[in-house]
């Protein structure tokens, strides 16, 4: 007795299974190509090399301007104190250290508040100078990217 070949079921699935993937494999990447613009480029080795550094540099961007805005309101509490200090008339003034005030003489405390003002104020012209060094890296792999991938790749914020 003779088997038919699709009597099987596995033969049957297999028979099944070919069509869906042969559309897919031939209809999807048309698909994403027109999505694309109508061209779809491969992805090497050092594109997504290029792209988890533009990501690196996006997230390092972000802790920058958080540091940036905490250094910009240290600055300020420090002008804030050495104006008080110079409208008071006490000899001996309230300093904190840590958690706790200590009485300090009020020259001594103008010198500290000035040397943690400059010390912040530095701090902050190196965190402004890597913003800006982060900033022209992430415009040269946006024209890197962007000039491969055209409209196939988002690396704006939303």
């Amino acid at each position: 007795m003779e088997q038919n070949p699709y009597s099987s079921s596995q033969t049957l699935l297999r028979r099944q299974r070919i069509p869906e993937i042969s559309y897919f494999k031939h209809h999807l990447p048309l698909s994403i190509m027109q999505q694309a613009g109508g061209s779809e480029a491969e992805v090497t080795w050092e594109d997504q090399q290029n792209i988890n550094k533009f990501g690196r540099l996006n997230n390092r961007l972000h802790e920058l301007e958080d540091e940036i805005k905490i250094a910009k309101e240290a600055n300020e509490n420090f002008e804030d104190a050495s104006n008080e200090l110079i409208l008071t008339d006490e000899e001996v003034v309230r300093f904190q250290i840590g958690e706790v005030f200590c009485h300090v003489a009020k020259d001594e405390v103008e010198t500290r508040i000035e040397k943690m003002q400059e010390t912040t104020t530095k701090h902050l012209e190196k965190l402004n100078d890597e913003k800006e060094s982060i900033l022209a890296e992430m415009a040269e792999l946006k024209k890197v990217l962007y000039g491969k991938f055209k409209e196939s790749i988002n690396l704006e914020e939303d």
